[in-house]
């Protein structure tokens, strides 16, 4: 499990430090892929009362500063991680949900590079890879 130290990254960002925006944090740095609701329910456990509304503030600030990065795999709501600034794709299995971080493809991906931008500044790639994750497989043999 990472060790963050909350603190030190929010004031790195010149984000105020408060005790929503370190449990967020250490929250999503402990449990990538989590979504909005269960990132709440762990602050909660953690801190007391904490509105929903309170939490996706923190996710959205801390999503500005660079520090989480939000994925929406389709069908999906809205998942956050810390791992950012770096090239990984997700695996994502149809059966439970499961998101796994992959390395960024390899080798000749011709899908990946636009020829033609349309003007658009290119930021990033997304690249969700689906699938059925070793569990479920067994489950259903």
């Amino acid at each position: 499990m990472p060790v963050i130290d909350a603190t030190a990254l929010l004031r790195d960002a010149a984000l105020r430090v408060t005790r929503p925006r370190v449990a967020v944090l250490s929250m999503v740095a402990n449990h990538p892929h989590s979504d909005t609701d269960a990132i709440a329910t762990a602050v909660r456990r953690e801190l007391g009362s904490v509105s929903t509304q309170a939490v996706y503030d923190v996710l959205r600030a801390l999503t500005e500063a660079g520090l989480v990065r939000r994925i929406e795999p389709a069908g999906s709501p809205a998942r956050f991680e810390t791992r950012v600034g770096d090239d990984h794709h997700h695996l994502v299995c149809r059966g439970c949900g499961g998101i796994t971080d992959v390395r960024g493809a390899v080798g000749e991906a011709p899908c990946l590079d636009v020829r033609d931008s349309r003007g658009f500044t290119l930021e990033r790639t997304e690249v969700t890879y689906w699938g059925t994750c070793p569990a479920c497989r067994a489950r259903t043999e």
